[in-house]
């Protein structure tokens, strides 16, 4: 049985068990007042096998500006777990619009735009 922490690991490459909880990651984040979950309870939260952590904001607002793995004194890169999530976000094929369904007189950039964010 594939678990949240099995397929971040396998996607991301990193060892979430090195993360102790330091919180320095969260510390230097320049996102952190957007996040729902701070990067360091987004580890905590895969290791406790907490699904929702997919559905959380936090791996959309992070900027990727590598600052947190920089910080890490276990050199634990953050930037590829919430790339990892965000995969998984993306893997569930959701489709959020219907194309189909949209006003004839838009825009082609906002229908592009759209259906390349709200499809899968």
């Amino acid at each position: 049985m594939d678990t949240i922490l099995s397929k971040v690991e396998e996607l991301s490459g990193e060892n979430l068990y090195a993360c102790y909880q330091c919180g320095k990651c969260s510390a230097g984040c320049p996102m952190v007042e957007q996040m729902d979950f701070l990067p360091n309870q987004i580890i905590l939260l895969i290791i406790r096998g907490d699904n929702s952590v997919v559905e959380s904001k936090t791996p959309w607002v992070c900027a990727q500006c590598y600052q947190c793995g920089v910080r890490c004194p276990k050199n634990v890169d953050i930037t590829k777990i919430m790339e990892a999530l965000r995969l998984l976000k993306l893997r569930k094929n959701v489709d959020y619009i219907k194309i189909s369904g949209m006003k004839k007189n838009l825009p082609q950039i906002a229908v592009v735009s759209a259906s390349r964010k709200y499809t899968g």
